[in-house]
């Protein structure tokens, strides 16, 4: 695992992905017509701001979480690594993207936001890899009990 991959991951291939095709969806709005998702320029707002503080507060606590002199050099599973195995993407995904698509109030762009995850989930392919290389059994046994982008919900005790 090199400097920039400990550093970067697959976040900046990902982030040119998702503004191409947000790119594309802001092109399409005018020409498909599908109406707004609520009309009311204030929801928008109130979207927006909620979204970008829950953003914010998953990107630090992932930073703090992960030194950067941590990457690479040991599997990190507490903080916000003990919920998400990739936490920074998570808080795009979740948070930012919603927000961005109901501030934006057309329907084509929930849809690019919900196109964001099997995109992401692709994107990120190459930096599991890598951690399963690093990390050998280790990082299959992280993965069995935290999710990629959605925290993993605990079974019932005895339950299947």
């Amino acid at each position: 695992m090199n400097t920039y991959e400990k550093i970067f991951g697959t976040g900046p291939r990902g982030l040119l992905f998702s503004a191409l095709l947000l790119g594309a969806t802001a092109y399409l709005v005018p020409h498909v017509g599908l109406p707004s998702v609520h009309g009311i320029p204030l929801v928008g707002w109130i979207s927006l701001g909620v979204s970008v503080v829950l953003t914010a507060a998953l990107v630090v606590w992932s930073v703090k979480s992960l030194p950067v002199d941590a990457r690479g050099e040991r599997l990190v599973d507490t903080g916000a690594f003990r919920y998400f195995r990739h936490p920074l993407y998570a808080a795009f995904l979740l948070f930012f993207n919603f927000g961005l698509a109901l501030y934006l109030d057309n329907w084509l762009y929930v849809i690019w936001a919900l196109a964001q995850h099997p995109v992401w989930h692709l994107n990120i392919r190459g930096e599991e890899a890598l951690m399963r290389t690093a990390f050998p059994g280790e990082y299959e046994e992280y993965c069995k009990t935290t999710g990629r982008f959605f925290p993993k919900l605990p079974r019932p005790a005895g339950g299947q």
